[in-house]
């Protein structure tokens, strides 16, 4: 298995989109051939975008990290995340995203490098692009240990325009588009591709199917293609660190998805 990660998150990604553009070169299927997989994972609730990234970085559930909007305050009993996880193993970290929010994920000195671009103001369309570039740029020149990488677009489309409308789906092609043309641009890494929650209608927050569900693929080429049982986004800080060798935190409630 690959020594390096890349994480990437599209926000609002629901299961059952994956794959269902038709008539388009979808990077789930070239993930899935080499791959343990699941489209039955769990996020937690509230399915909302911050606290589900706290429980993915810090792999404790809202009421344990006590983010429960996307408004941040520093944990009352603070957990470390894997940023800080990652750096006290000696390990280098980056984060690319178009959503400012996150920049409180980990502490400024366990991030190596942060590259940002708001979505809001340049519109998510054209920071699905400009970042994709700008993150094969940084992964080829400084090779990090772990990278993080997060799509604002899907989510942004599906409050637009509603979970699977045409806008969505649309949304969900360019972002696969992207991660083809990463993958075809890098090399070297295993590569996790998740989503915070899902949605339906017009929103997300609560705890239907819908919402709660979300895909998992950890894909490397030494992997055969397994479906995977039971899974959570608690998982993934824990798998992270597995593949690097690193130990988890103590604290952490999650279990390593290749094991």
């Amino acid at each position: 298995m690959n020594n390096k990660v890349l994480l990437i998150i599209s926000d609002g990604v629901r299961p059952d989109a994956i794959g269902a553009v038709t008539g388009k070169k979808d990077f789930s299927l070239r993930l899935l051939q080499s791959s343990y997989y699941t489209m039955n994972a769990r996020t937690v609730m509230p399915s909302v975008t911050l606290p589900c990234h706290m429980s993915l970085f810090h792999s404790v559930p809202p009421e344990r990290h006590g983010i429960m909007t996307n408004t941040y305050v520093p944990q009352v009993r603070p957990v470390k995340g894997l940023f800080e996880v990652l750096r006290a193993a000696g390990k280098n970290a980056g984060i690319v995203y178009d959503w400012e929010e996150l920049r409180d994920l980990g502490r400024p000195d366990s991030i190596g490098n942060g590259i940002y671009m708001s979505g809001h103001i340049y519109d998510y369309n054209n920071t699905c692009v400009k970042l994709t570039e700008k993150a094969i740029e940084y992964i080829n020149e400084c090779s990090p240990d772990f990278v993080f990488y997060y799509y604002g677009l899907t989510d942004a489309a599906g409050h637009g325009h509603g979970w699977m409308s045409d806008e969505y789906m649309s949304a969900v092609s360019k972002v696969s588009g992207c991660i083809e043309h990463m993958l075809d641009s890098i090399s070297g890494y295993t590569v996790i591709f998740t989503a915070d929650h899902g949605g339906h209608s017009r929103g997300h927050g609560s705890d239907i199917p819908e919402d709660m569900t979300i895909p998992i693929i950890i894909s490397d080429p030494s992997l055969e293609q397994k479906e995977l049982g039971a899974a959570s986004i608690l998982d993934i800080a824990p798998t992270v660190t597995d593949i690097l060798g690193v130990s988890p935190d103590p604290e952490w409630e999650g279990k390593s998805l290749i094991r």
